[in-house]
Order: structure tokens, then sequence, then C-alpha cells
């Protein structure tokens, strides 16, 4: 059991805009808004000493709240449009809540309905066993994306000629961000350049408990999922 004053924050950055489907965050998921399975997983996984909604709408504010999540501040109008970066907002809301002093912070998004608290559980284990300073939740390809191909002159061509006569079997494993939950070690976040660390270490998940929704083809796949999971 991790002592509470020793254990991470998380924080779930949820904007009212979203430009591909309208109120994403909040859109009815199976008969909740969107943003509760997240503040739900986060919650179940007694992992976390707070769960924090970073957001700059009064109406995510109070539905974040009634599942029991804390909404300390309003995030600014500058910090609230499809420029801002994850790391902006992520920052903004340490120096808001005053946790600088919190060893890890978890990025997690409101838009992964997925999520299971045992996997949020397990991936800060292994986090802190393997001493890193930062984890990601990472998927292995459904298709080698080396074996692309490309539109030219309205013919399919390989992306990279070379890797065309290759089994995907035999072609380096590849990985992309499940766009799920992130832990990072704060000093680490608050003083680097970039987003990612370089002890960055990967939490592999399946398809079945990773899907982001982006779009309406996400949330449709989510459904599925969700419904035979």
């Amino acid at each position: 059991m991790i002592k509470n004053k020793s254990k991470p924050i998380c924080i779930i950055p949820a904007r009212s805009g979203s430009k591909r489907i309208k109120n994403k965050n909040i859109i009815n998921f199976f008969g909740k808004p969107l943003i509760y399975y997240s503040i739900n997983a986060a919650k179940k996984s007694k992992v976390f000493s707070r769960v924090i909604v970073s957001t700059d709408s009064k109406r995510i504010m109070k539905i974040a709240k009634n599942y029991g999540a804390e909404v300390p501040f309003l995030r600014s109008k500058k910090l609230s449009n499809d420029k801002t970066s994850t790391k902006e907002v992520f920052i903004d809301a340490i120096n808001k809540i005053n946790s600088k002093n919190v060893d890890f912070h978890c990025l997690m998004y409101p838009t992964a309905p997925l999520i299971q608290s045992k996997d949020i559980a397990s991936a800060f284990k292994k986090l802190i066993n393997e001493k890193a300073d930062g984890l990601m939740t990472v998927s292995k390809y459904m298709n080698h994306p080396l074996r692309s191909l490309i539109i030219k002159n309205n013919y399919l061509k390989f992306k990279w000629e070379k890797y065309r006569k290759k089994n995907s079997q035999d072609l380096e494993k590849l990985y992309h961000d499940c766009g799920n939950f992130y832990f990072f070690k704060t000093k680490k976040i608050l003083n680097s350049k970039i987003f990612y660390p370089k002890k960055m270490i990967p939490f592999y998940m399946k398809l079945y408990n990773s899907v982001d929704i982006d779009n309406y083809e996400d949330l449709n796949l989510a459904k599925i999922l969700f419904k035979n999971k």
C-alpha cells in the first residue's frame, strides 16, 4: 500500500472546445458522460491521492465534481485553444494546485472509456520497480507502418519500396502511443524542454481497452468493444 503522502496526483485535461465531436469530453457514452470513465478508473485504482480535472468549462466542472473529481480552478482561455500543448496544460495544473513537491503526476485523457483501474495500478507499480522517469501506454500496430501504401498519380505505391517483399513478422517491432495515460516524475517534467523524459518506459495495452476517442470512427469502435468486453 502506497502511503497517502507518497501517492501521485492524477490530472485529467478536459477543455470545452472540440472540433471533430462536439462536446466530446461529456458526450453520452452508455448512460454516462465520457469523462466519467477516466475519473472512475482513476479513483478505483487507489493509486492517487487526488484526481484533478483541468477545464475551462463550468459545465464540465459540475459533471466532474459530481463523479468525485476535484476541480479547484477554471483553466484560462489562453490555455484552452486547440493550439495549446498538453504539456502546458499539465504544468499549469501542477502549478495551480501547488504540487511540485509530489514525486509523480499522472496525465490521463478523458476520452479513453476502456481504461481499467487494474492497468493504472500495474503501470504505476512498474514505474516504481524499474525506477524510470516516465511511463507511456503503448500498443502494437495492427498493420505494420513500414509496409504503408501511398497514392501517386491515382496508383498505389509502397511508401518504402525496400520493405515491399518483407513479411511483417520479419520487420522491427514498432509501437504507438495509446493516448490513455502517462506517469511522469514531477521534477523531470518540470525541468525538461520536451514532454517525454529520456527514461520513459512502455506499458503495453491491448486494443480492447486502449481506444482513445478522437473522431466518430474511434467512438463507434469504443462502443463495440465496450459492449463486448
